[in-house]
């Protein structure tokens, strides 16, 4: 797998600072990507050894909140086979942070059920993740006001929660369940 970027001090794609890789390959391909270098698979450096551990280290700080993965697509089958045992290490070093993904596959149709996108990694890519912003980009419903994502379609999901009572259950902001609790 290669990636196109990495940035170290994210706080646009998740909650709280944190440290994104843009992997590359995507089959999407939406109508005004804001990154349509990485549909291509070959694009960008490989994600090798070197690369995962200065991503480790840079995830060490106790500021930093957490991984985000985006794309390209993390979900094609051949990223999710490079991606999971990044994810293992991530979560053996880093349980207490968090790791969003952002996916245009959406979890229902694409990522439980049979898909193209589905390989034998999924299932325990998923578990390794809290929070999955799904669905396309979509022009026609972009909406710049939405926190972590780009168009109204896409949901951002807290992952175990859904998995655990078996239908979608959304992320809660940390920001909205402190002004919940006032």
């Amino acid at each position: 797998m290669n990636y196109g970027e990495i940035k170290l001090c994210d706080i646009a794609n998740g909650e709280g600072v944190r440290v994104s890789l843009f992997v590359s390959g995507c089959t999407h391909h939406c109508k005004e990507c804001f990154n349509p270098e990485t549909w291509d698979f070959s694009y960008g450096k490989p994600f090798d050894e070197e690369v995962q551990e200065r991503i480790l280290s840079e995830l060490a700080p106790d500021y930093i909140d957490g991984l985000s993965l985006l794309g390209g697509e993390p979900f094609e089958p051949a990223n999710q086979r490079a991606l999971l045992p990044f994810l293992r290490r991530v979560r053996e070093r880093f349980p207490q942070k968090t790791v969003w993904c952002y996916t245009g596959y959406t979890l229902e149709s694409d990522l439980l059920s049979e898909s193209r996108a589905r390989c034998e990694c999924t299932d325990e890519m998923l578990s390794c993740l809290d929070v999955l912003v799904d669905g396309e980009f979509v022009l026609e419903k972009k909406n710049i006001s939405l926190p972590f994502r780009g168009s109204e379609n896409q949901r951002i999901i807290d992952v175990k929660k859904t998995l655990d009572c078996g239908h979608y259950c959304p992320w809660e902001l940390e920001s909205e369940k402190i002004r919940m609790n006032t």
